[in-house]
């Protein structure tokens, strides 16, 4: 079998390698890729700093067009690359489409953001003096990706990285890496030049680590787990680092008295179920106003039953695989921390076995949850979702804030009173009325507040504030 290689100032590097599992079938090995060293990173590195000069004054079409034609490729490989992202995430092959169709646009957008790059030019409050502020590329950044999203989160980090004249070292999570390397090899041969775009894949316990004690990487942004996000900064701090983190979620849905059912049970199966409850914008807390609490429960379950749990390859699956054993075993964990803690387990819960061996689980549900209670408190990252009944708006709105986290949360409503209120007073970096709370456009800021984020916003136009400097330049006319 191939071995994926690294891919270092240019080429394709050998390295021993580790296997791609598919987890709708573990029996298939995707690909072998390569388990990259601290030799391997360092490498990266030096050679991402040594383009960096040429890179950094590459002229703005030159950037546009390598952004477009990548873009334009994925757009082509759309259901090839989907295919292939299903297979090794186990996310269902429609969503893994949707998710390519996205890392495309994304590339489209910057694309057009490198012919947008803009400054000011202001007079200065002293006579004959003039003011130009500019933004310049950070430097080296280091880019480091969950598994959740593995073509989609490497694209919004990527594609500004190099819009903005930044040259980069990449490591993919461990589980993913096979859109990972081919979007490394669509812009390859777009035409990046030897040394802007390497990709080391392995280890976070080494090739992560070996970019975090770096003094050569300028900036580190980051998607993962909480406590991982910390030691990025902690070791950022060490070097004056520019860092950029989207850790983890406990995202609320409040779904009030007056709010439309069937658009209330949409909203809150797509969000905590779908893409197997495996992304940071999932809704695992309903929370319920007494008077639709129990209809609301009842169509909800109803909604689950006709859920289809299998192969995400497979025509007609709703819901795939968990990602992995050891992301199963939290689940299951945590399934029976919610039966223990007191919470009533009103649907699902159970192992699944399928045609293909594969880590199957039902969506699962909990009612009669309390905020204070760990389901409730801490992200399980699979499908698995509390009900909390409250007696009203108020007490709603209290509940949903009342969490270390704050990435999105979502609200079910008629009234636009309460919509206009909660979207002001809601604790969240995204809020969504009568959607789900997973689900965001690639144009537009992405990030959140508290433990849920640090940092500039990603994506759009926002995403500038972290991989540019700004710079002000002073002239005697």
């Amino acid at each position: 079998m191939t071995i994926y290689q690294n891919f270092i100032a240019g080429e394709w590097v050998g390295s021993d390698a580790t296997k791609n599992i598919n987890p709708s079938d573990t029996n298939e090995v995707v690909g072998l890729y390569a388990d990259g060293t601290v030799e391997d990173t360092k490498n990266a590195i030096a050679a991402a700093k040594a383009a960096f000069p040429a890179w950094s004054r590459s002229g703005i079409w030159e950037r546009h067009v390598i952004l477009k034609k990548a873009g334009d490729e994925i757009m082509a490989r759309k259901d090839e690359l989907g295919a292939l992202l299903a297979r090794e995430e186990g996310k269902t092959l429609p969503e893994a489409i949707g998710e390519t169709i996205r890392a495309s646009q994304i590339f489209e957008f910057f694309a057009g953001e490198a012919l947008r790059l803009a400054g000011e030019v202001i007079p200065s409050v002293r006579p004959n003096i003039g003011v130009e502020i500019t933004r310049d590329p950070l430097g080296v950044i280091g880019i480091i990706t969950p598994w959740n999203f593995p073509i989609a989160i490497p694209a919004w980090k990527l594609a500004p990285a190099l819009c903005y004249g930044n040259t980069v070292v990449f490591k993919p999570a461990e589980l993913v890496p096979a859109c990972s390397w081919a979007i490394v090899d669509i812009l390859n041969r777009a035409g990046l030049p030897k040394g802007v775009l390497n990709l080391v894949m392995g280890r976070g316990s080494v090739v992560g680590q070996t970019m975090l004690d770096s003094p050569d990487v300028t900036g580190i942004t980051f998607t993962g787990s909480t406590g991982t996000g910390r030691r990025v900064a902690s070791a950022s701090i060490e070097h004056n680092r520019k860092f950029q983190l989207e850790m983890g979620g406990k995202n609320p849905m409040v779904v009030l008295d007056d709010a439309d059912l069937t658009v209330a049970v949409e909203a809150a199966a797509n969000s905590g179920f779908f893409s197997t409850g495996q992304r940071c914008t999932a809704s695992s807390r309903l929370i319920v106003t007494e008077g639709i609490h129990d209809k609301f429960v009842a169509a909800l379950t109803a909604k689950l039953e006709t859920l289809v749990v299998d192969n995400a390859m497979k025509s007609g699956t709703h819901i795939g695989p968990v990602v992995d054993e050891k992301q199963l075993k939290t689940d299951t964990d945590y399934i029976e921390i919610g039966k223990k803690e007191g919470a009533k387990l009103a649907f699902g819960g159970e192992l699944i076995s399928r045609e293909t061996p594969g880590f199957y689980l039902q969506p699962t549900l909990f009612t009669e949850a309390t905020n204070q209670m760990r389901i409730s408190r801490e992200e399980i990252f699979g499908p698995v979702v509390s009900v909390i009944r409250v007696k009203d708006y108020e007490e709603a709105l209290a509940t949903a804030n009342d969490t270390p986290f704050g990435l999105s949360a979502g609200i079910a409503t008629t009234s636009l009173k309460h919509a206009t209120h909660f979207k002001r007073n809601s604790e969240a970096g995204m809020v969504m009325v009568n959607l789900p709370t997973a689900g965001v456009d690639f144009h537009v800021p992405f990030g959140g507040r508290k433990g849920s984020s640090y940092g500039p916003r990603e994506q759009g136009k926002y995403a500038a504030e972290f991989y540019t400097s700004v710079k002000t330049a002073y002239t005697l006319a």
